[in-house]
């Protein structure tokens, strides 16, 4: 699904085949185009700017374990494979200006092209700014508090007990990374929708003018 929206909002020629899983939930679209990062040769930017960009995009630096949805940095090169890509993009800098952009192979680092510019996508489709985030925290105790409550007077403690420990945990893991197992279920408080309305899905992230067959 990541490859397919990354091209939806990318390309026109883009053809998808999807199965029932074009319905299940996924982010916001808006949000998620939001996030994406686009770099080109010439573009003046710190290095640690660029790392700290992927991190709140959900990447994880890795340098030894080089794998999708993980970066490495050597010196003043950057190399990240996004999730969507089998080939990894690798980032030269000189001084702050990005002086180079190639295509590789991530286990042979074989150079297979040459680019002016490239698009990173989130390694995430539930990813929130830092004021869509802190709604959403809001909106998930404000909930968390209710359903304890309920719970208790039904007179089910341990299961009131169960569910405060697993959203709290829920709500320190999305305070700490951006992001905790399960983050779809609380898909709701990050669009902002009311109870009952259906959530975002891959059929939300094609053009106005796409062909359903």
């Amino acid at each position: 699904r990541h490859a397919a929206t990354a091209n939806l909002l990318t390309r026109r020629d883009c053809v998808v085949v999807a199965t029932v899983s074009c319905i299940y939930g996924l982010g916001t679209p808006e949000e998620y185009a939001e996030r994406m990062l686009m770099l080109s040769v010439g573009e003046q930017l710190e290095r640690d700017d660029l790392l700290r960009q992927f991190v709140s995009m959900q990447y994880k630096r890795n340098d030894i374990a080089f794998t999708r949805g993980t970066f490495r940095v050597r010196g003043d090169t950057v190399e990240i494979i996004p999730v969507y890509e089998e080939l990894a993009v690798r980032i030269e800098f000189f001084g702050d200006e990005i002086d180079r952009i190639t295509m590789l192979h991530p286990l042979t680092g074989e150079v297979i092209r040459q680019e002016s510019s490239v698009h990173i996508f989130p390694a995430s489709h539930y990813i929130a700014g830092p004021e869509r985030m802190e709604r959403a925290l809001e909106a998930i105790e404000k909930e968390r508090d209710e359903r304890v409550a309920q719970l208790k007077k039904q007179n089910k403690l341990l299961e009131a007990q169960r569910l405060e420990m697993r959203t709290t945990y829920d709500l320190e893991m999305l305070r700490q990374v951006g992001v905790c197992p399960g983050v779809e279920n609380y898909s709701r408080h990050f669009d902002g929708r009311a109870a009952g309305t259906p959530p975002h899905t891959l059929l939300d992230f094609f053009p106005d003018d796409f062909l359903l067959v």
